[in-house]
């Protein structure tokens, strides 16, 4: 018999097929990025996003479509990474909304609904790009749209959406030049294609009951770095912080489960100040019957039961900070430097505010420490082929202790989900749009921590087209861009994110892009060397820029970086 509408059960079989499609793919859609850099990451960032929204609709099972919907969503939206991850999240957010009231959909709605994400995707990108993932979803609603009304069985139905997928698919490399030019279909478009595969295996006569498959494993999260020191490092923040000055010692997080009567009595913001006269780092984000809540309390039992009043607890977790704490100072002493703690680092844990803060993202702890010394406040780390998801960006917005916080992405795949977090974080945040190093501590020497916001956001951005980005590193296979035959394991020269030198002598490839960056010979250098640099070819080019340009001012650092041997900023 022909299945004719999707209830919840069936939309989380399908999401569950949809995952492990996804995941069993996701080296796939990695290769199909156009730069054969080492951070063709596409694959994993929607595969990391989709486990997200899968843990979270497991979490909250239910028969109605427009709950199983809308918790897939949450999950989503929460663990959106990279810009593929983001619009993911936003095609079923607009999904969840245009289902949020039905308890099952027929095949009209079902197709209203992916048009409604459609339209909530288009609106989340600033510049939409066609031949993208995009393209992709927006030609397969269109398709769904029009048969919708002339058709009964679900499974035919899936099966021409995912055909108008893979036509739309195929046509990518016309509408976006350099797929054409290296030959490839758009990943992110190629990754929705098997999100949909995943739904018709489900929808299909005879299929395995995806509903108990099993969530797909992910990596651990991105960690976020204190904005002092790492907890990896010699000396971690923690080490300037004394057991007694922590005020609120129990790091308590539960889910209130509510009932139809705490819901109606329940108000976020009167909820929320509730709380907060019990603790600091508070965290609460209502979601229908569900709220989840974080604080650092000293009496966890008097904020669980003024929770109560609304209804059930789960999922409670304690941590005593305090024994934590003791055991990573005890950790500390072995390996403690004679150098003695800053005034600034004396204050690391104080529950006081300032006016403005800054967070920043980089991968390398060369380079945190750089961020830091110029007043970033926290660092989390990602870069490529980590990238942060929307909910560890706005942790650590909600980590940092300042009523206005700037966001510095610095890479052109983290800005979707760094605008995302600033839309879902409890405090003013500014996202400042660097897609480099070299721009983000560009725009944090410019930031005045004094200074209003407008104008903190207009120098900011200024500085951020007052640096040129220059990066040496690997391809990972054979390519054709812009002329250039690219064999795996070149050495790839990128200026400003776009390849312009590549070849097998490592030494040839750098000195071509710093002739093409240091164009007056008359600049500001610096170098961050990453972690497979090698001393004797950083020897090499430090000789080599004071010979052909002695006018130029030089600094090298170490950065740390994974995947790229040089960072090189010009000014």
């Amino acid at each position: 018999m022909s299945k004719q509408v999707i209830t919840g059960e069936n939309f989380t079989a399908m999401v569950l097929a949809a995952a492990e499609q996804l995941r069993s793919n996701q080296d796939q859609v990695n290769a199909l990025n156009v730069f054969p850099v080492p951070d063709g990451d596409t694959g994993t960032n929607m595969n990391l996003t989709m486990t997200s929204g899968v843990q979270e609709l497991q979490s909250r099972r239910s028969e109605h479509l427009g709950k199983a919907s809308e918790a897939l969503s949450r999950g989503l939206l929460m663990g959106a990474r990279g810009n593929s991850g983001v619009i993911l999240s936003q095609l079923f957010r607009g999904f969840a909304k245009s289902v949020a009231d039905l308890e099952k959909a027929d095949l009209v709605q079902f197709a209203a609904a992916l048009q409604n994400g459609v339209e909530t995707a288009y609106k989340a990108v600033v510049k939409p790009v066609e031949g993208t993932i995009l393209t992709v979803s927006k030609e397969a609603a269109k398709h769904a749209l029009q048969q919708a009304g002339e058709m009964n069985d679900a499974a035919a139905f899936m099966n021409e959406i995912v055909q108008a997928a893979k036509d739309a698919l195929a046509r990518t490399p016309e509408q976006l030049p350099i797929l054409k030019q290296v030959g490839v279909v758009d990943a992110g478009g190629q990754g929705l294609v098997h999100i949909y595969e995943g739904f018709l295996k489900v929808l299909q006569p005879g299929a395995a009951d995806w509903v108990r498959l099993n969530a797909p494993v992910v990596g651990a999260p991105s960690r976020i770095e204190s904005g002092h020191e790492l907890a990896e490092t010699h000396r971690s923040a923690q080490s300037h912080i004394a057991v007694e000055d922590i005020e609120y010692g129990y790091c308590t997080e539960f889910i209130v489960k509510m009932t139809p009567e705490g819901q109606a009595h329940f108000h976020e913001e009167a909820f929320r100040d509730e709380l907060s006269a019990h603790g600091d780092s508070l965290l609460v984000v209502a979601d229908d019957d569900l709220v989840k809540v974080h604080i650092h309390a000293e009496e966890p039992g008097t904020v669980m039961n003024h929770a109560m009043k609304y209804g059930a607890l789960t999922r409670i977790k304690i941590e005593n900070m305090r024994e934590q704490h003791s055991h990573i100072v005890s950790g500390d002493e072995a390996a403690k430097s004679e150098t003695v703690p800053t005034g600034e680092d004396s204050q690391a844990g104080s529950a006081s505010t300032k006016p403005a803060g800054l967070v920043a993202i980089a991968a390398g702890d060369g380079l945190s420490d750089i961020f830091r010394s110029i007043g970033v406040d926290l660092m989390l780390s990602g870069g490529q082929t980590m990238n942060p998801s929307t909910e560890d960006i706005v942790k650590a917005i909600r980590s940092t202790p300042a009523d206005t916080v700037y966001v510095l992405p610095n890479n052109s795949n983290i800005v979707l989900a760094a605008e995302q977090a600033k839309e879902l974080a409890d405090k003013r945040v500014v996202v400042i749009p660097s897609k480099t190093i070299p721009q983000g501590l560009a725009a944090a020497i410019a930031f005045n921590g004094d200074a209003d916001v407008e104008v903190n956001d207009k120098a900011m951005r200024a500085a951020l087209g007052q640096v040129r980005s220059g990066s040496i590193t690997y391809a990972v296979r054979d390519s054709h861009i812009s002329g250039m035959d690219i064999r795996e394991g070149d050495y790839l020269a990128m200026l400003d994110n776009d390849i312009v030198v590549a070849g097998p002598d490592q030494d040839h490839v750098i000195k071509q892009l710093l002739d093409r960056m240091l164009e007056s010979g008359d600049e500001i250098i610096t170098v961050f060397t990453g972690q497979e640099a090698g001393e004797e070819q950083t020897r090499q080019m430090e000789t080599y820029i004071s010979q052909h340009y002695p006018d130029a001012e030089c600094e090298f650092h170490d950065g740390g970086q994974p995947l790229y041997y040089y960072l090189i900023s010009v000014e």
